[in-house]
């Protein structure tokens, strides 16, 4: 069965006369500029695993379908599927009448393209794991698409959904190859102008666009400001209408102006970790890992970094995505920290580095706060949080596990797909060391392998739950990270700003942006 898824003279004079006096009102320039914490890597969604390059990417870029603000899948390119009774197959019938922005036409064709390319391991793109399984793409016709997979993928809806799953014009794939990087060219509201690599990215209203009506400005800038306090105070100031995340410690001072509006979104799934590298000297040992579990009070941490917008994690994987299994927390026992570290031959505890994933002001409090926390039960660590550049060379990029130099890194993730699949496979499965995904522990166990390869392979619900439990409690004793909080989502906007908002995975929503003037 097809899936639907929610288109006189003086007068005269005069008249005329008022309408050249207000025009320029009429019609002032509609801009809007959003303040986001770290900067750009790449505009190719596939190439990245940055949830805001993939957020900013979706003004110039649309996938087949989209997560709303409950993370529930919607249709957009696509208006409909069905599926073969063995999971092999899906058939997915594509909106017509939709245009690139270079002018050529969105159909089968492109769809394709596009998946034939991440698809294609020779490609090395980031998103491959996503769409390993795609043993092949056809076109039926015009705007029909038939995408055959190699095993059943279950969580396969969830994955065209992600907003990495974006539609690439083809002629521009074929014009600029890898530097479609720097060139987007998508079906999305908005087209590519400039993009000035740590400072900021504009793009323009694109007049072509297939919603008639829409977007309803005509400029938005995403603007890199690393320093909590100078996001706040461009918001405060009306350089920026948008600011997320805003600094936590300043949100009550925020959520007072009369020109902004504060919110505190509680449903996030932004979950907050410290991964050890499991193939390294002492973090090899799952003493020491749960040692340091034990060694970081995760209240205070939501207090101290967090200003309190931000709790300990109760599992692996958040509250609010699906097969989630709540477990319970880590509780915070320095002495019993010590007792295992002296159990595993570390009586006087050792010395190692913590590099953080970020290096905004949160994360910095956050590294400063674990730095002290480990000193207490004998760990020094020596602090450093990378720039983007350095994230992706160091710790993304590193083609052998034996050449991994991290040790200890503060890192975040969301499991933007809605389902524990993504919350489990990328950062947790032997296949996802980097620089294929980002199993930056390096951890390998073969019962979870097992279970999740199970779960993606069935769409019996209880079979899949009994499969997730089985792994997330396997690897919250085995402790690859020390579990630490999830962080509300927390953002200001102007009061004119409508149509926007931070969906539970920190991606952006802004189908229906305005600014009222």
């Amino acid at each position: 069965m097809m899936k639907l898824l929610r288109p006189t003279r003086m007068m005269a004079a005069a008249t005329l006369a008022f309408g050249m006096l207000a025009s320029p009102l009429a019609h002032a320039s509609k801009d809007v500029t959003f303040a986001v914490a770290i900067a750009l890597e790449t505009l190719d969604p596939y190439n990245t695993i940055s949830t805001l390059n993939q957020a900013v990417g979706k003004a110039y870029y649309e996938g087949l379908f989209e997560f709303d603000k409950d993370l529930k899948i919607q249709p957009l390119l696509a208006t409909g599927y069905e599926v073969s009774p063995d999971g092999l197959v899906y058939t997915i019938k594509l909106r017509q009448g939709v245009k690139f922005q270079d002018g050529t036409d969105f159909n089968a064709d492109a769809v394709k393209v596009n998946y034939d390319r991440v698809s294609n391991p020779e490609n090395r793109l980031s998103r491959y794991t996503q769409f390993n399984q795609v043993d092949k793409t056809e076109v039926v016709d015009p705007y029909t698409v038939r995408i055959t997979l190699k095993k059943p993928f279950s969580a396969f809806i969830n994955a065209l959904a992600h907003s990495s799953a974006m539609m690439i014009s083809p002629a521009a794939l074929k014009k600029w190859g890898k530097d479609i990087a720097f060139h987007p060219v998508g079906t999305g509201p908005f087209e590519f102008v400039e993009w000035k690599p740590a400072e900021y990215l504009k793009v323009k209203k694109f007049d072509g666009y297939w919603k008639k009506g829409s977007p309803k400005i005509d400029t938005l800038t995403f603007r890199t400001v690393t320093d909590n306090n100078t996001r706040a105070a461009v918001v405060q100031t009306g350089e920026a209408q948008f600011a997320f995340p805003v600094p936590f410690e300043q949100a009550a001072v925020l959520a007072k102006s009369d020109k902004l509006d504060l919110i505190d979104d509680k449903n996030s799934i932004m979950a907050r970790y410290l991964s050890m590298n499991t193939m390294k000297k002492p973090f090899d040992n799952v003493k020491v890992r749960q040692a340091i579990n034990y060694a970081i009070n995760k209240q205070a941490l939501a207090k101290v970094a967090f200003a309190g917008y931000a709790n300990p994690v109760s599992g692996v994987v958040p509250q609010g995505v699906d097969y989630a299994t709540k477990i319970g927390q880590y509780a915070y026992d320095p002495a019993k920290a010590r007792e295992l570290l002296k159990e595993a031959g570390y009586p006087n505890g050792f010395e190692s580095t913590l590099w953080s994933a970020y290096n905004d002001g949160t994360s910095v409090k956050v590294v400063q706060f674990l730095q002290q926390q480990l000193a207490q039960v004998g760990i020094k660590v020596s602090v450093e949080v990378l720039e983007s550049g350095q994230r992706v060379q160091r710790v993304q990029q590193v083609q052998k596990p034996e050449d991994a130099q991290v040790r200890l890194y503060y890192a975040g993730w969301s499991s933007s797909t809605g389902e524990a699949d993504w919350g489990l496979r990328p950062l947790l499965a032997s296949t996802a060391f980097p620089p294929v995904l980002n199993n930056v522990a390096y951890y390998s166990n073969p019962k979870v392998d097992a279970d999740l390869a199970k779960a993606l392979s069935t769409s019996n619900r209880d079979e899949k739950t009994a499969l997730y439990k089985d792994a997330q409690e396997t690897i919250w004793n085995d402790a690859p990270w020390a579990f630490l909080v999830t962080q509300n989502n927390v953002y200001a906007k102007s009061k004119n700003l409508t149509g926007v908002y931070v969906q539970p995975d920190t991606n952006f929503w802004f189908g229906d942006i305005d600014l009222k003037q």
